[in-house]
């Protein structure tokens, strides 16, 4: 509001939701969504990239316009009326939410409100909307999650009822929560309003600001740190390097060798490492402060292919480890040479794919609070994080204290993806905090998002594939490259991964694998949505239609011929002993691939759960709160994908009682540790606890105890699956490895029109038991759309060890009005180990997705493409050249 010390001269006056607001304009930096957020507390329009006006979640409306506000400088303000989703009458507010929540059209959220208010915008100035105008205001919008199709839906529904001036009441769906209904998604209405905060939304008084000063070069010794004008710069109240680091500096989810900060005399590795952290008054003022480190470098020229990694006098980016080389998984069933020799038709070919941004809406951000409690200081964490308990683990050992010191509490995950594994600023936010004293809230610009958390592997696949003169696969040899960058991550895994896929889901009697995970000095490449299995599917899928074309066959029948049947034994040699559709999403989507002569297809399977020798735990614990209150917890993040909805619908399944008894949440007050949220396991190891705590409340409720005489206690769920062997491993044990508890399966389809362009995808897939319908086709969509960007338009172009990509736009992700239609086919084969049979279905969504639209162009017009993206295709010339 007003500053009594600026001149008259700088004051700005122009009204928000109604009201008289004065603001001093003479801070150049200062744009409309910093005096909305900062000064006057109203957070619904979100910080996503600024200042690129780039990603639309800062949309406000300006006079009745649509305006990005991350860029909107005060001075063009004057006079003028600001609204924001706060400033909308009720039934407005409630008519937007219901839509929303009803149709599907929200999942992480991060992007919602934004787009929410563009639609009030639209059916303000044009009540009867067609659409492709709906099309057309969305441009401007980013969604990682949706994939469009429901948000455009839910506007279709909002538009008519606005019109007409219904009143809706919220929810307009299913409400009994029961196994099979849409229950609407949880906290769903204040998602949409923008409401339910993000961790950036986070107001603690008393408040500091922390900022990060990266490294100028992706390989070179730090040769002298100076941070002299940073601690004398305005506002500053500490400069800390790893001089300061009161524990272990290096951190890392499997190996530690991630470094929190680079110290003097050490070799930086990549871009994105840190050198030094400040704390400030502002987020303003502590960058400029970062900015004012001065840092003196030995610039050594940077190792950033896996071959030059490789070599024997190249530098080792760790020198501890001893070797380049990361990690080696080995694959080796039947006779690869007896097997080749049965062969009638072989093949042997390289591909190769590329480095994929997650670009998840929300940027990192991280709040820690100092709390002083029986003469100890301790700490809450408020983290977007992938795995509380993880952060909660390392944090402890940087800061040298007893993990019960540490709270970590999840706030609203604006999207992962598996992105958010890797602990990225909690440790210097807690370090911050520590230090100083002071709460201290961290968040990343969008660039320097994408400067620092790990990437989509490059993988490079060397196949020879043969098969019999019926098409009837015999044998396959893989060798797979990994630059995996930097750091560790969860590389090694990724590349297992890969590896134990290689087949697909296809019977082959002899398998000879190899995966290698490199180290070099690009960004650091760990867990993304696929987890290396849609890479390895990318090449063997090509394969395959180029094998059925020497065969004489189409793609379809190749694969009717070779799909994994139960009884059937896996690549890593698991026998698949429990049902499933994968037959059913092949026969499910053949009419609709025969009658179309530019149809690609191409089957999927993907694991549930980490497995590999490794357990996999899902642990919760019901809480009755009060006869009209149970808190449910969970050691997973929710992040989009409904989990916490879920949840409560496994909890009502198992106790009969009303859905809106019940909340979730996700922290580390109890002992829930289960690990990361990866692997497409968070329904199957949460459902399975949820449903067994949940069962311990209903035997109390049988025995006519009371809910209020209840209240207090808490009633804990755990399952365990932890049968599973490392791969390649037990090769011989009676009945075979085990590597997984369980399996997603699906088929794609993609239809190209007689230009090239695609028109359609077709996704049938066994999702074992839908649990609740609405969301699981926003998982699909959303699934399809990452798909469809990493076969034709998604890349992260690294130079010499510098990303190129400096705005959201360079990244490639499709938006609303680039979308084909898209068509989702629900199996459902029960797998007796899930929750009421359900798989995990957030990763095989886009496993066929990129080699389906990479066969349809192969039927289009015969040409092998072995590089992703496909930029060079007639359908992703098409999709780049789109407009609404």
């Amino acid at each position: 509001m007003a500053d009594a010390s600026a001149t008259s001269s700088h004051m700005i006056r122009f009204m928000v939701n109604g009201n008289e607001v004065q603001i001093d304009a003479s801070e150049p930096d200062v744009m409309l969504l910093d005096i909305l957020r900062d000064r006057l507390g109203i957070t619904s329009p979100k910080n996503g990239c600024q200042p690129q006006a780039q990603c639309g979640c800062c949309t406000v409306l300006i006079d009745d316009r649509p305006m990005l506000a991350c860029t909107m400088k005060p001075t063009r303000l004057q006079g003028k009326h600001v609204l924001t989703l706060e400033g909308l009458d009720e039934n407005e507010r409630d008519l937007l939410a219901a839509c929303f929540v009803s149709e599907g059209g929200l999942q992480c959220g991060f992007c919602t409100p934004g787009i929410a208010l563009r639609a009030y915008g639209l059916c303000s100035k044009n009540p009867n909307p067609s659409h492709r105008d709906i099309l057309k205001a969305l441009e401007p919008h980013l969604c990682r999650c949706t994939g469009y199709k429901q948000i455009v839906q839910s506007i279709e529904r909002y538009a008519p009822l606005r019109r007409e001036q219904l009143t809706v009441k919220f929810p307009p769906v299913d409400v009994t929560g029961q196994i099979g209904s849409s229950l609407p998604r949880y906290q769903g209405t204040s998602v949409v309003l923008g409401e339910k905060p993000f961790v950036d939304d986070l107001r603690i008084t008393g408040m500091k600001f922390g900022a990060l000063r990266f490294s100028d070069h992706p390989r070179a010794t730090v040769k002298q740190i100076n941070v002299d004008r940073a601690v004398r710069s305005e506002g500053v109240h500490g400069v800390f390097t790893a001089a300061d680091v009161p524990g272990d500096r290096i951190v890392g989810l499997i190996s530690s060798d991630w470094p929190i900060f680079i110290k003097e005399g050490e070799e930086t590795r990549y871009i994105g490492d840190v050198i030094a952290a400040v704390v400030a008054d502002s987020q303003i003022l502590a960058r400029k402060a970062a900015a004012l480190i001065n840092i003196e470098y030995e610039v050594h020229l940077p190792v950033t292919s896996t071959t030059d990694a490789m070599q024997s006098d190249a530098p080792l980016i760790h020198p501890a480890h001893g070797s380049n080389v990361l990690s080696k998984s080995t694959l080796k069933r039947g006779s690869i040479q007896d097997g080749f020799d049965q062969c009638a038709h072989v093949l042997e070919d390289v591909y190769q794919t590329q480095h994929v941004e997650h670009l998840y809406l929300e940027p990192e951000s991280c709040v820690a609070v100092p709390i002083e409690a029986d003469s100890q200081t301790a700490l809450h964490i408020y983290s977007q994080g992938q795995g509380v308990f993880d952060d909660r683990r390392q944090i402890a050992s940087v800061l040298a204290i007893d993990e019960e010191q540490i709270t970590v509490e999840l706030v609203s995950n604006g999207g992962a993806f598996g992105g958010k594994e890797d602990l990225s600023i909690q440790a210097h936010t807690a370090l911050l905090a520590w230090l100083t004293k002071y709460p201290v809230k961290l968040t990343l610009t969008r660039q320097e998002s994408i400067r620092l958390h790990p990437k989509r592997h490059p993988i490079q696949m060397a196949y020879k594939i043969g098969c019999d003169a019926e098409g009837h696969l015999l044998a396959i040899q893989a060798r797979f490259v990994g630059d995996t960058g930097a750091y560790a991550s969860v590389g090694a895994k990724v590349l297992e991964r890969a590896g134990g896929h290689c087949a697909g889901p296809y019977r082959v009697p002899n398998i000879d694998m190899e995966a290698l995970a490199v180290y070099t000095n690009n960004p650091p490449c760990g867990a993304m949505r696929g987890f290396g299995v849609n890479q390895a599917a990318f090449a063997l899928e090509s394969l395959l239609d180029r094998l059925a074309e020497k065969v004489g066959i189409d793609g379809y029948d190749i694969r009717e011929r070779n799909i994994l049947e139960p009884g059937d034994t896996f690549a890593s040699g698991q026998v698949m002993d429990k049902p499933f559709g994968l037959r059913q999403t092949l026969e499910a989507v053949k009419d609709q691939y025969k009658s179309n002569p530019n149809a690609g297809i191409a089957c999927g399977i993907k694991n549930v759960g980490i497995g590999n020798g490794m357990p996999d735990i899902g642990r919760c614990a019901l809480t009755v709160n009060s006869a009209d209150s149970i808190t449910i917890r969970v050691g997973f993040t929710e992040m989009g994908q409904g989990l916490f909805t879920i949840c409560i619908q496994f909890a009502v399944e198992a106790t009969g009682l009303s859905p809106d008894l019940f909340s979730v949440t996700t922290d580390t007050t109890l002992a829930l540790d289960c690990g990361q949220t990866t692997a497409s396991r968070a329904t199957v190891l949460a459902g399975n606890a949820v449903l067994s705590a949940a069962q311990s409340l209903k035997n109390k409720l049988d025995q006519g105890t009371l809910l209020d005489q209840l209240a207090g206690q808490t009633f804990p769920g755990e399952w365990q699956y932890t049968e599973t062997s490392p791969l390649g491993k037990h090769m011989d044990k009676p009945g075979g490895p085990k590597t997984h508890l369980t399996y997603g399966f699906a088929t794609q389809v993609a239809l190209l029109d007689d230009q090239g362009r695609l028109t359609k995808l077709i996704a049938a897939h066994d999702v074992g038991k839908v649990i609740n319908p609405t969301q699981l086709k926003g998982q699909i969509y959303g699934a399809l759309h990452m798909g469809i960007g990493y076969a034709l338009t998604e890349e992260l172009v690294i130079r010499d060890g510098f990303i190129q990509a400096e705005r959201i736009n360079d990244c490639g992700v499709l938006r609303a009005h680039q979308m084909p239609e898209m068509e989702a086919i629900f199996i459902e084969v029960e797998d007796p180990d899930c929750p009421r049979g359900a798989r995990g279905v957030g990763e095989i969504g886009l496993v066929p997705t990129a080699p389906a639209i990479a066969n349809a162009l192969f039927a289009y017009d015969g040409k092998v493409r072995r590089t992703l993206p496909l930029k060079d295709s007639p359908a992703a010339l098409a999709i780049t050249n789109m407009k609404p």
